[in-house]
């Protein structure tokens, strides 16, 4: 009778140690991970993370520095020789739109004052070199110069968007490391599933030789 009273424990025993085992190794594996993460590799990558963050400035900062003022971004950047590009592109296109409207004014009061019963000048007087010049002529040309000075509006409205879109871009890609001096560090350690199960996790860090 005694072994009867065995095998009738015997069910409740696997149970208990079913129940048991997956704390176990949760336990363990837990332990593991911590050992890990407290080791002095780990805590000088975490440093190393931290050190990063702090050199770099802020994208969106970045961005709104150089809407307030075209450049500020590039400088913060340390990309400063970006700046003379974008002030002789700001340059060129505002002293090309300025001719665009000289000229345009130029034709505008020419072809005005080539009708007799127009005789306010209302646009100022007609240029020497445009007196003369058949109407005609005069207004197809103050129609293609007033469109070339509206579109220049456009382009300065391009560059100064390019000037934000740049700065904001490279502040996101200056934290890349691009060099060629460059090596790679694979770490298998425990780790906990969603689950709750045990498992490995495989991580790959580049960092500099």
């Amino acid at each position: 009778m005694k072994w009867l009273s065995y095998l009738t424990l015997l069910p409740l025993l696997i149970a208990a140690s079913a129940t048991a085992q997956p704390s176990l190794l949760y336990q363990d594996f837990t332990l593991l991970e911590n050992r890990y993460y407290n080791t002095p590799a780990a805590q000088q990558d975490t440093r190393e993370e931290s050190n990063g963050n702090m050199e770099f400035p802020s994208p969106r900062s970045v961005m709104y520095k150089s809407m307030m003022i075209p450049g500020w971004g590039q400088i913060e950047n340390r990309q400063i020789w970006k700046v003379p590009i974008i002030y002789g592109l700001f340059a060129g296109v505002g002293l090309y739109t300025n001719y665009l409207h000289n000229e345009y004014q130029d034709f505008r009061a020419a072809f005005y004052n080539s009708f007799p019963e127009n005789d306010d000048l209302r646009f100022g007087p007609t240029p020497e070199r445009l007196e003369g010049v058949n109407p005609g002529e005069l207004q197809s040309n103050r129609n293609s110069l007033r469109n070339q000075r509206d579109f220049m509006f456009v382009v300065f409205g391009l560059a100064y968007g390019l000037n934000v879109l740049d700065a904001y871009v490279f502040a996101h890609m200056r934290s890349f490391d691009v060099s060629d001096d460059l090596s790679a560090r694979t770490t298998v350690q425990p780790a906990i599933m969603a689950s709750g199960n045990p498992g490995i996790s495989i991580s790959l860090s580049l960092f500099k030789k």
